[in-house]
């Protein structure tokens, strides 16, 4: 089958398109056909090796020193059930369905294996497998932290980078939650914030989210430029900073502050939950979740598909066809 490998760190033409051999379901797996993948920020760190400050040696001893320990990136998936297990009962050949592998990775190939009590559910029928494999990443993102931030209806939220993937999916879910959401982005994508929900949008190359003297209950970042130096005049007595992208220095002194303070920051990998993606799906089939595609490239131009995403101005999710 073919696949696109990644046996080094750097830019994106360390990608390479190959042909490996096909993978084999055990008893409780099933073999999914892959129609559709996505560049996620989480691909882009892996093959670029670039992380929050702090990180960076944690980083290499995780996804390896010298190259990748998994050498085919990507999270998420969409496709078609090819063959199953004998032991798998939840699914069938021939289904539509959608994953996430998270950090197992793995989805850049024709095919991928999934345990079928994994995060892996059937396809909504209103959405092409392009919107359905973009469903996952920025959704479990959000909703992992809105569970840890104990987010509920009536709170004012901030989405810092609300344009992005799991920006446009934050804006999406807390509005789901009963919540007032404000999203801070660019000129260029306000309109864009605007049709997912939200009650505000601050521009940031106009407007200081910090200095308009306005409190929040939760300030989720996406950005990584909202930490909590900058954040904590603008969160109210009991507010909650969700650092999806923070350094290690808020992370440290996360402890202290919910020591000392009613505020807490909520830090760390996002767990990958099965529940969260059927979840998604389940609103996605209601009409109150999409995920937002900016671009889609054909599998044979993965490489060009990183190049955008490199440049840090993507609205929402980069599909890839495969």
């Amino acid at each position: 089958m073919k696949a696109i490998v990644c046996e080094r760190y750097g830019p994106p033409e360390v990608l390479e398109l190959r042909e490996i051999p096909k993978p084999v379901p055990r008893a409780n797996q099933i073999l999914i056909r892959i129609r559709a993948t996505t560049v996620t920020a989480g691909d882009w760190r892996v093959r670029s090796l670039t992380f929050p400050p702090g990180f960076a040696l944690i980083g290499r001893l995780m996804l390896g020193v010298t190259r990748p320990r998994q050498p085919i990136l990507g999270t998420e998936f969409a496709g078609e059930i090819e063959s199953v297990g004998p032991d798998v009962t939840r699914f069938r050949a021939g289904d539509h369905v959608y994953g996430f592998a998270g950090a197992r990775m793995g989805c850049y190939a024709g095919y991928r294996v999934m345990h079928q009590d994994g995060c892996v559910a059937v396809k909504p029928p209103n959405l092409s497998f392009e919107e359905a494999a973009a469903l996952s990443f920025g959704g479990t993102t959000a909703l992992d932290f809105f569970r840890r931030g104990t987010l509920r209806p009536g709170e004012r939220v901030l989405v810092n980078g609300a344009s992005g993937g799991v920006g446009t999916a934050a804006v999406q879910l807390a509005k789901h939650a009963g919540a007032h959401v404000t999203g801070v982005c660019s000129t260029a994508n306000v309109g864009l914030v605007r049709s997912l929900g939200a009650d505000e949008v601050v521009d940031y190359t106009k407007e200081d989210f910090t200095s308009s003297g306005v409190g929040y209950d939760v300030i989720v970042d996406t950005a990584g430029t909202a930490p909590f130096a900058r954040s904590r005049a603008s969160l109210a007595d009991d507010g909650r900073l969700l650092l999806v992208l923070g350094g290690l220095r808020d992370m440290m002194q996360a402890p202290l502050v919910s020591l000392i303070s009613r505020t807490r920051i909520v830090a760390g990998p996002a767990a990958e939950r099965p529940e969260d993606v059927r979840l998604l799906g389940q609103l996605a089939a209601e009409g109150r979740y999409r995920p937002v595609i900016d671009r889609r490239y054909p599998f044979e131009q993965m490489v060009e598909a990183h190049r955008y995403v490199d440049q840090g101005h993507k609205k929402g999710n980069v599909v890839v066809t495969v």
